[in-house]
């Protein structure tokens, strides 16, 4: 069953978007990569409305104290095995706001991430290229 489970998983993986406290740049370039230019639903990438139904988490943003609850309950409330991919280089390292009293660290500290898509914003072809990497460790 579990085999099952992750050949489903990379045929069609099926992404939930978490933007924690994000400047809306990552979030935008999300957007486009979700448009019919990029096509990203051929090869099975399908935006979902709740984390119950992901595959994966596309997380954008810092995490700052306030918004790290709800990344934990989100990322709880998704089935594993599940992917994390942090996207954009706040997700990453913080960027400019590494040393914020408000920053509580990277994603990495709080919760597993298997891919890290850097840039600000990063392109939607350079998303695309992670998530197949991130596809391809499982």
């Amino acid at each position: 069953m579990k085999d099952l489970r992750l050949w489903g998983l990379k045929k069609s993986p099926w992404v939930y978007h978490v933007a924690a406290a994000s400047c809306n740049n990552c979030d935008i370039e999300i957007l486009e990569l979700l448009t019919p230019r990029y096509d990203v639903e051929r090869f099975g990438v399908v935006l979902v409305g709740s984390p119950r139904h992901a595959d994966a988490l596309l997380v954008t943003g810092v995490i700052n104290r306030k918004s790290l609850p709800r990344v934990l309950e989100v990322y709880e409330q998704t089935p594993k095995p599940c992917l994390v991919i942090a996207i954009g280089t706040c997700a990453c390292n913080c960027h400019i706001f590494r040393n914020s009293y408000n920053a509580v660290g990277p994603y990495d500290k709080h919760i597993p991430v298997h891919a890290y898509i850097p840039g600000c914003p990063p392109k939607p072809e350079a998303m695309i290229m992670g998530v197949v990497k991130a596809l391809s460790k499982l």
